[in-house]
Order: C-alpha cells, then sequence, then structure tokens
C-alpha cells in the first residue's frame, strides 16, 4: 500500500496485520481520484471507516486542505496515527475515535466536507443510515463516495441519487449528489 501521486507519491504505508480491515485497493483509490482530481485542491476530506486513513492520506498529498478520518476500531486508529506520522500529515489529519453513528450525528469538526468517501465493511448493516447521515455533513456543491462490494446495489436514502457507479473486481464506488 502506497501514495500514489502528489507531494507523498510512492510513499509506503503501514497495513492491517489483522482479519476484518480491507483496506481500499491502490487499484481503486487512483480510479478514485482519477475521477475526483477536479474537486480535490483546497478540498476539506472527511474519510468514514477511515480504516488506515489511506483516503484522507491520499488526498492530502493530492492538495487537500486538511482531512479528517472517522474509526472506531483502536487498533486501526493507531495505523492512521503511524501513516500520516509517514507521511508528515500530523497537523493536517485529524482523527476521531468513534463509532460512525455518534461521530456523524452532529457536525464534524473541520467541516462542511467537500469530498466524504465512506469505505464500511462490505456486510455493514446501517449502510443507508451512514449515507444519509455522512450527507449531513456537505458543504454545497460537495462529492460523497461510496465503496461498497460490487454486487450490492448501493442504498439511495431520501434526497440523494447515485449518479454514477464504477466497478473495479469485487469492488465498486458510487457517487452521489
Amino acid at each position: 500500500m502506497r501514495i500514489i501521486a502528489g507531494t507523498n507519491k510512492g510513499r509506503g504505508l503501514k497495513a492491517p496485520k489483522w482479519d476484518g480491515l480491507r483496506p481500499t485497493s491502490d487499484k481503486l483509490r487512483e480510479t478514485l481520484f482519477n475521477i475526483l482530481a477536479p474537486h480535490v485542491m483546497d478540498a476539506r476530506v472527511l474519510d468514514v471507516f477511515a480504516g488506515t486513513g489511506a483516503i484522507a492520506l491520499e488526498a492530502l498529498s493530492r492538495g487537500a486542505a486538511a482531512a479528517t478520518c472517522v474509526e472506531q476500531d483502536r487498533r486501526a486508529v493507531a495505523l492512521i496515527e503511524d501513516n500520516r506520522t509517514l507521511c508528515g500529515e500530523v497537523n493536517r489529519c485529524k482523527i476521531i475515535r468513534d463509532s460512525v453513528e455518534r461521530a456523524l450525528a452532529r457536525p464534524v469538526h473541520g467541516g462542511p466536507f467537500d469530498i466524504i468517501v465512506l469505505d464500511p465493511p462490505y456486510d455493514y448493516p446501517a449502510l443507508a443510515a451512514a449515507v444519509r447521515d455522512a450527507a449531513s455533513q456537505r458543504s454545497p456543491g460537495a462529492v460523497l463516495v461510496l465503496e461498497h462490494a460490487s454486487r450490492v446495489t448501493p442504498p439511495a436514502p431520501v434526497g440523494l441519487t447515485v449518479t454514477r457507479t464504477v466497478k473495479s473486481g469485487d469492488s465498486a464506488l458510487s457517487f452521489y449528489q
């Protein structure tokens, strides 16, 4: 796992050494950021179900102004802390250790956000609620993206429309408006 482009291009990131955390592949992250490219510069980014922090750190490497990671697992939070230190992003990459439900139930510090990416476990039971609650953290014109299993139809909470879905192997990225 590595940063693909920008100021930290090629920098290796620490990966989990336990089961249950599925980091976004470099290939899928590259696809995501190729699509997001016009929106990244100076953006405020919210990485929900952050895992390794790779999405937030990739955005910062490509010119985002700030990033906030939401992650509940203490081991993953430690991994994000290590990775943001490796990338020299301790000041611009904030971490909220909390459940997604609690973190998104109120305005998240650092928001509203221009880019919001959710990468939940593929069997996450409250997916529609997480997408809906993440949408409440958007700035006007923000981009909201859900990574999900390609075999699953992305949820469409009231007020949100899936505008594009890109599939890559077992994974897909759905973009909302």
